[in-house]
């Protein structure tokens, strides 16, 4: 599609081609001339005397065009030079405007979450860390746009380490800037499995499994959105073109608002160390992740708490994410978190981010 300037271009050139055509031939027409050495001078070629006073006449004529054409040239080339210039401040202020509700919409998220204590920039990612003290618990935030969405992806323990490693092995295994913890999980015969439905680079890890009691599934289609929630068929789920993503319990959030928690999982334990990740309206994502000192119920966030510290931050989507021992955040090589376990849990799979 043609923009506003190529399509002024296009106009003057076509009006200006046929001055141009007559200039050229003026410049190539001559009469014809033959020297008379009887006077010793030249003379226009024999012929009727009326010719060459026609011909005088539509010389004349001819210079008069060709100075009109000049002129027309000119003032051409000069409305052509200013339309150009408006139309280009035009297509200037535009682009500006439209930008401009994303830059307001920005402001207003980030001025919820304060100051952000580090920051990771590239053409293909920011990422922007903040630490938070909402009342009761201890908390760190990242808010994350996707510039490319190949600058995240989930990670899958190799068999090697018996299903299981921790982020930061991960981050530093696929050279990542920044990792969280991702799904559940289940142990068996000293193997550490992901629970339920995975999907790694677009495929079903054990097949798909349908949401049952209060499990939701969460992860990244192909245009870089946050995908989440119950699926009752593969179908269901495929019309989203998940690349990759987890599965826990519960769903926080959904279209900007507070999701019912299950009974169990408001006291099992009631508090404790969290890992949700979640989105706002313009597709920007945000890790939250609450630092605890076990799991017994005492220490750390309840999911009510994370919910609504959420919402009032303007989050429409959020989903939970392992916890415990496993919430993990590793960014620019560092542990930000307190491990509740005082070190990193290995887990089966983690969410990472690249610069």
């Amino acid at each position: 599609m043609r923009t506003p300037v190529q399509k002024v271009n296009r106009f003057f050139m076509l009006l200006t081609a046929p001055f141009f055509g007559l200039l050229l031939g003026l410049w190539w027409y001559h009469p014809p001339l033959q020297l008379n050495l009887e006077v010793g001078r030249f003379a226009p070629a024999p012929g009727p005397v009326q010719e060459t006073g026609q011909l005088k006449k539509d010389l004349t004529l001819a210079q008069s065009a060709a100075s009109y054409t000049i002129d027309s040239v000119s003032a051409s080339a000069k409305l052509y030079q200013e339309t150009t210039t408006a139309m280009n401040a035009l297509v200037q202020t535009a682009s500006s405007q439209a930008t401009r509700p994303e830059v307001i919409y920005n402001r207003r998220i980030s001025s919820r979450l304060g100051i952000p204590s580090d920051v990771i920039s590239s053409d293909r990612i920011l990422i922007e860390l903040y630490r938070l003290n909402p009342g009761g618990y201890k908390a760190y935030a990242m808010k994350i746009k996707l510039k490319d969405p190949a600058a995240m992806t989930m990670s899958l323990a190799e068999e090697s380490t018996r299903g299981a490693e921790t982020t930061l092995h991960a981050v530093q295994r696929y050279g990542a800037v920044a990792g969280i913890n991702a799904g559940g999980f289940a142990d068996k015969a000293g193997q550490r499995y992901p629970l339920s439905t995975t999907v790694v680079d677009g495929q079903y890890l054990y097949g798909f499994e349908p949401s049952y009691k209060d499990l939701s599934f969460v992860g990244l289609n192909k245009s870089g959105r946050l995908i989440g929630g119950k699926f009752a068929s593969r179908a269901q789920l495929d019309q989203l073109e998940p690349v990759f993503g987890a599965t826990f319990v519960p769903v926080l959030l959904k279209n900007g608002g507070k999701a019912a928690i299950p009974e169990k999982w408001k006291l099992t334990p009631k508090r404790a160390p969290r890992t949700v990740m979640g989105k706002y309206k313009d597709d920007q994502l945000l890790i939250f992740v609450a630092d605890g000192y076990n799991e017994n119920g005492s220490s750390g966030a309840t999911l009510e708490e994370i919910q609504h510290k959420l919402w009032s931050m303007g989050v429409v989507d959020a989903y939970n994410l392992d916890g415990g021992g496993s919430s993990s955040l590793i960014f620019n090589g560092r542990v930000i978190n307190k491990p509740s376990d005082g070190n990193l849990r290995a887990v089966p799979t983690s969410f990472l981010f690249f610069r």
